[in-house]
């Protein structure tokens, strides 16, 4: 479909049809933005960018089955993909980090002022990035720390349950000494003294779900 190449067209993708209609309504006021879709799911986020190859994709993370983590990845197959800016209600150091490192362009929240959302959106659609001073902040001190193995995010979930080394250990069918190396590098890596505040800290930034 041919761009208008004054206006800024925008697909929204998010799960709650309240936050989709308000966006719709609130963006359609603007003369220089087009909603050229909303949709509701991964699947259909991907099918609209193909049919009408928007300019901006508006991101929430948290959806069921395809989330927006696993939505960046994938438009990073496509040849000349959207920019993308996050618009959610999180900003744990780890969403924020792992949405950038995935390819957004801008993170928002959803309680940010309209006009900051316009602005962010026309920001993007230039090629900037548009991340709030706060979170740009908690991002630098994030990719400043060295990434935790896939291991030891295991690891972090068992010690969050209250698994002792040897319990883990046996998880993991790896010898206790092996599972107690394992958690003197994620303190090290966290920067905490002791394994509770490991815990504390990796649900603060996102790094563990202990919801169930």
């Amino acid at each position: 479909m041919e761009k208008h190449p004054s206006r800024i067209r925008i697909l929204i993708v998010d799960d709650h049809p309240v936050v989709r209609t308000g966006l719709t309504s609130m963006l359609t006021t603007q003369e220089s933005f087009d909603v050229v879709g909303a949709a509701s799911t991964g699947e259909e986020a991907l099918q609209l960018t193909q049919q009408f190859n928007p300019d901006v994709l508006l991101l929430d993370l948290r959806m069921p089955g395809m989330n927006g983590f696993d939505i960046l990845r994938e438009l990073q197959r496509i040849v000349s993909p959207p920019r993308v800016l996050v618009l959610t209600s999180f900003e744990t150091d780890e969403d924020v980090y792992r949405a950038v490192q995935a390819g957004a362009h801008g993170y928002l929240l959803k309680s940010t002022m309209q006009n900051e959302m316009i602005v962010a959106i026309r920001a993007v659609a230039e090629g900037k990035r548009h991340i709030p001073p706060r979170i740009a902040s908690r991002l630098a001190q994030r990719m400043s720390r060295p990434a935790l193995t896939a291991r030891e995010l295991e690891i972090l979930q068992m010690l969050a349950k209250g698994l002792t080394n040897k319990q883990i250990g046996t998880v993991f069918q790896i010898s206790g000494n092996t599972a107690r190396n394992h958690v003197n590098s994620i303190i090290e890596k966290l920067e905490v003294a002791d394994r509770t505040e490991a815990v504390s800290i990796a649900i603060q930034q996102g790094l563990i779900d202990v919801s169930d």
